[in-house]
């Protein structure tokens, strides 16, 4: 019989923050994972020399110093900062909505000239209870943007029309007003020099690790095992066998492939922004770290509709989900050895961050 504090299900982000802090209070601790690494969806695959994003582009970045402070323990971080951009047919803008978008669009080269057409546009195609996204989005900055650069790549996240989504999924649209490319208005961002992975390991180093077993099969597998509390990231529907039904995501798959250049479209992103294209983006992983290898490998992200079975990404925070929602963090509360963190486990999409402080709250909380 091996005895535990704490079993954590999921070896992500939130896991591993969570097994560190309670380890150095002295808490015993086993991680399980049912991938075959850590880190979750931030984990790195190295391909060519090149740190790759096997799930999808992850960039740090936050405001909070404290957090700040916490991740630069495990990793030196390099000075990295996002400046995507969008291409629409053979046009190339850039991201986010700023005058250098705006000079592009329509030859301006003040904020106040961006100002009048924007606001012209705005008035000529005002909806006074907008009914759907697409009319949501024209009010909040006309037509031109919308059509070039948020239409079509709404349409591919979503898999429906922008006329038969809500307006509410868009409450706000950002327009800048000067010639800053800096998608991300945080005080620091950068991406850990030598990938994330660095970060989990030194996170994980005084854990059990058990990987490639999901929570169910480990109860049935590991009756010599006995801990004290759970701590849980998986997804809170999962926990409950689904006795309410299942809550929906949307999910992506990514193709990925090496070639035979050294550089292939001279920046980490590029959002592609018509619908006729079936992929949302192509991120070039080697740019993330500045990376001078002869080879360079990308990745182009295909956005699906999710069914049970795939992995789960993006919560559908709609009325429905959340009624459901409710139910199974009721059941949740039945539970005094149980505790729900993470993406899956609380149906919330967080930054990074977000996921730190989210994690130091709870080993808080519960120490």
């Amino acid at each position: 019989m091996e005895n535990f504090d704490y079993l954590i299900v999921g070896a992500g982000l939130f896991g591993a923050v969570c097994a560190h802090e309670l380890s150095k209070k002295g808490k015993k601790c086993i991680v399980i994972d049912k991938r075959n690494h850590i880190g979750g969806n931030i984990y790195c695959d190295k391909i060519e020399g090149i740190n790759v994003h096997k799930y999808g582009a992850h960039i740090f970045h936050t405001s909070n110093k404290t957090i700040w402070q916490y991740v630069n323990q495990f990793a030196e971080f390099n000075n990295f900062v996002n400046s995507p951009m969008a291409r629409y047919k053979d046009e190339i803008y850039n991201l986010p909505f700023n005058m250098n978008t705006f000079s592009r669009l329509w030859g301006i080269k003040t904020p106040q000239e961006a100002q009048k057409i924007i606001e012209q546009q705005r008035q000529t195609h005002f909806s006074e209870n907008p009914k759907n996204l697409e009319e949501q989005a024209i009010n909040l900055v006309g037509i031109d943007v919308y059509e070039k650069l948020i239409k079509g790549y709404t349409e591919k996240q979503w898999g429906r029309d922008c006329k038969d989504l809500p307006s509410f999924i868009i409450k706000r649209l950002p327009l800048r007003f000067t010639y800053n490319n800096n998608y991300f208005n945080d005080i620091y961002q950068g991406i850990p020099i030598g990938g994330y992975n660095k970060i989990i390991e030194q996170l994980l180093s005084k854990s059990v690790v058990k990987l490639e077993i999901d929570f169910k099969e480990f109860t049935k597998k590991f009756k010599g095992i006995s801990y004290k509390k759970i701590i849980y990231t998986g997804a809170i529907d999962e926990f409950f066998d689904y006795k309410f039904g299942h809550l929906e995501y949307r999910t992506v798959s990514f193709e990925t492939e090496v070639l035979d250049t050294d550089n292939y479209q001279g920046c980490a992103v590029v959002n592609y922004t018509e619908r006729e294209i079936p992929f949302t983006r192509i991120i070039e992983h080697k740019h993330f770290e500045f990376g001078s290898q002869p080879k360079t490998v990308i990745s182009k992200e295909y956005p699906t509709e999710w069914k049970p079975g795939l992995e789960p990404y993006y919560p559908i925070n709609d009325d429905k989900n959340t009624q459901l929602l409710i139910k199974y963090q009721n059941e949740a509360k039945k539970l005094d050895n149980v505790y729900f963190g993470g993406r899956l486990g609380q149906y919330k999409y967080f930054d990074m961050d977000k996921t730190i402080e989210s994690a130091l709250e709870l080993t808080n909380k519960i120490m």
